[in-house]
């Protein structure tokens, strides 16, 4: 086959499709077949934007470094939490004389991509600015293209920031105008000012005479200008424009629908929660929702309007195509004075960052990062998730380290999703549960015979069942010393004798571990061989508690709700006094913790709402069930009781919750109906 869109521009994995790679060869030389494009502008895919804008705090140096880092070790522009890149503009540097003939192109000739960066071997030497308002990177750098990588020529409209901006959603639009010519009434959820210009033009343009267009956006989107300047340039195309609270989606709806009925279409370009809720309220029976962005809530759309009933359709965005190109050319000249507007507000309200005050609410409200199965809100779990990624493309030993329930075999699926071993077996073992007596039998497997009671067929250990794969030891600090001695020889080795074998056997193996106390504490304490610890720490990745990223709790919680809902058969939701009573929580039990709760939640409650009253109610449990489960057992077996001990223990513990729920000590002085002065004499008693 020949190589006509960069197949043999991928490093790794060999055999994948340039776009799915992890990594891909942007050496500086070019090959007959391709041309080396000078990028000076990037448009970036506006997840990848705002998931960066967010993890950095909108801090301009941080952010460049980041994309570039991205560029650096993919060799393209790839986010890999949004799974996207974006597109760019530039001048042909140079070319190979197979691409010249094919494509007519001559060096100097401006070159405004089309295929997504993903695909694109890309170099950056330097990210000269960010134009926030557009999620754009002033740059230096090259790209190699090849034959059939898609192109946009300009045309009649000159703007290139404006024509980046209309490429990255164009295959959208063309489709949405298409579906427009038959129907009379249709809402458009606008996410950002100039995506939602380039809606109300693309649907006005296509739609009927007498077709009633309704456009919604969310408060907090407007970034910073007057809603009644945004209402006054939207209205040029559509018929109404509302300002609602998409957080609050369903008194959004009811706002609407007394003004107006349900709508044939509803084009929904939002990502933030919500809209997919709003979605269903607003699309009449038999209607359509058209979903512009794959991860802007098509399935939880679907799910909502299977429990309501409704039967609706919901439409997902297609790919672009060479012929889109005359359709995108003739909207941005018929859009030009409503995109000239759109600027002008842009230049009035930014800031030194470059962007307005209150994107970091909307930011706030964007959808759940989630790579494979590991979901995540916070910037440190994204570093280490992050770092996760990057361990598994290196064949090494790695500790994870954590307190108990944090995740850690989430972190180790993640590591062998993303390995050169990933499809090869991932061997668990609970090295907690092993008896001492049957350890080296379970790790190296036995013999027929080899002792009273072995199976007469023998039986493969751990490390076999393991060859070419990894395995992974949890709690690998309870192994005895003896058994610590023998892991070693095999890791040092890579071999090692059944339990009654004489034949010397050879594996290939990836050991990661993990611990809910330090290694290196246990080596400290004369506990753990520090041999064995240096020859399996050549990486470490610490996942953090619970309360050290509680941006994760609302995702998480989200997330197991919506899986007790589904295994119960209820729907069910937690209201915001709820959330922030989770918020409040310091969950020693960390993520397994909090998945308990949801599901003790969804069980104890009889409403369909999860107030903040129930929150509070089982957390309180959480901090007294352990006591109180140990204090009924002694009393149902007739055992004596220190009824004087009970009561400190009780003391202690309200104490403890009190100090952990407030921020002051006067606060929590009163929330227990006590002085400040007899909490800080309890305080030092217990030494909380």
């Amino acid at each position: 086959m020949k190589d006509t869109f960069g197949l043999s521009r991928v490093l790794e994995p060999k055999g994948t499709m340039p776009v799915t790679a992890w990594k891909l060869d942007n050496s500086r030389e070019i090959k007959t077949n391709e041309a080396r494009i000078a990028i000076e502008l990037i448009d970036v895919d506006v997840n990848n934007f705002l998931h960066t804008c967010y993890q950095f705090d909108f801090d301009e140096e941080l952010m460049k470094q980041k994309f570039i880092d991205v560029i650096e070790k993919r060799g393209k522009f790839h986010n890999p939490f949004t799974d996207s890149g974006g597109v760019f503009y530039g001048k042909i540097e140079a070319m190979g004389e197979e691409y010249k003939e094919v494509t007519h192109f001559e060096v100097g000739d401006e070159y405004i991509a089309q295929a997504t960066l993903t695909a694109i071997p890309m170099h950056l030497d330097e990210i000269t600015s960010i134009d926030f308002n557009y999620g754009q990177l002033y740059v230096k750098g090259y790209a190699i293209v090849f034959e059939e990588s898609m192109i946009y020529k300009r045309q009649k409209y000159g703007n290139i920031k404006t024509i980046l901006k209309t490429l990255e959603e164009a295959s959208n639009l063309y489709q949405a105008s298409k579906m427009v010519e038959d129907s009379k009434k249709i809402a458009i959820i606008g996410k950002d000012i100039m995506l939602t210009v380039l809606y109300t033009g693309a649907t006005r343009r296509a739609a009927k005479k007498g077709t009633k267009i309704t456009l919604i956006m969310d408060h907090d989107g407007c970034g910073g200008i007057p809603e009644e300047n945004i209402e006054k340039l939207m209205k040029r195309n559509a018929d109404d424009v509302y300002f609602v609270d998409l957080r609050n989606s369903i008194e959004s709806s009811k706002v609407i629908a007394e003004d107006l009925e349900t709508f044939d279409l509803v084009i929904n370009t939002e990502d933030r929660v919500g809209a997919e809720t709003l979605s269903t309220f607003l699309v009449c029976e038999d209607g359509t929702v058209y979903f512009t962005n794959m991860s802007n809530g098509l399935m939880e759309f679907v799910l909502i309007a299977e429990s309501m009933p409704r039967h609706v359709h919901a439409i997902e965005r297609d790919q672009y195509y060479i012929g889109n190109d005359g359709f995108t050319d003739d909207l941005m000249v018929s859009m030009a004075k409503d995109i000239e507007v759109a600027d002008e507000m842009f230049q009035n309200v930014a800031t030194k960052r470059g962007l307005s005050e209150n994107m970091a609410v909307v930011l706030s409200q964007y959808r759940v990062g989630k790579v494979d199965d590991f979901i995540y809100a916070s910037n440190v779990t994204e570093a280490m998730v992050e770092e996760a990624i990057n361990v598994a493309n290196y064949d090494c030993n790695v500790i994870i380290q954590g307190e108990t329930g944090v995740g850690k075999e989430k972190v180790l699926q993640l590591i062998h999703k993303n390995s050169q071993r990933s499809n090869k077996p991932c061997i668990k073992v609970n090295c907690a549960t092993i008896q001492e007596s049957l350890a080296e039998s379970e790790f190296f497997g036995y013999e027929p015979g080899s002792f009273t009671g072995a199976q007469s067929t023998g039986k493969k250990g751990y490390f076999e069942l393991a060859n070419n794969g990894i395995l992974f030891l949890d709690e690998i600090g309870t192994l005895s010393m003896n058994m610590q001695s023998k892991l070693l020889r095999v890791l040092q080795e890579s071999q090692f004798y059944r339990v009654g074998g004489t034949e010397q056997l050879s594996v290939n193996v990836r050991v990661i571990c993990a611990n809910n106390i330090p290694l290196k504490s246990l080596v400290d304490e004369g506990r753990f061989r520090e041999d064995l610890y240096y020859r399996l720490n050549i990486c470490t990745i610490n996942v953090p508690p619970l309360r050290d990223r509680k941006e994760d709790i609302y995702v998480l919680a989200k997330e197991f709700l919506s899986v007790y809902n589904k295994k119960y058969g209820v729907l069910k939701e937690i209201d915001e006094d709820g959330f922030a009573a989770l918020n409040k929580y310091e969950w020693p039990g960390n993520v397994r913790e909090l998945e308990n709760t949801i599901h003790r939640m969804i069980i104890n409650t009889k409403g369909n709402m999860i107030t903040g009253l129930d929150a509070e109610k089982l957390l309180g449990q959480n901090a007294y069930d352990d006591y109180i489960v140990e204090t009924k057992t002694k009393l149902g077996n007739g055992a004596d009781v220190d009824f004087n001990h009970i009561m400190e223990q009780q003391e202690k513990k309200l104490c403890e919750y009190a100090l952990k729920k407030h921020s002051t000590t006067r606060q929590a002085a009163d929330s227990l109906g006590i002085t400040q002065s007899k909490l800080m004499r309890m305080k030092q008693k217990y030494g909380l």
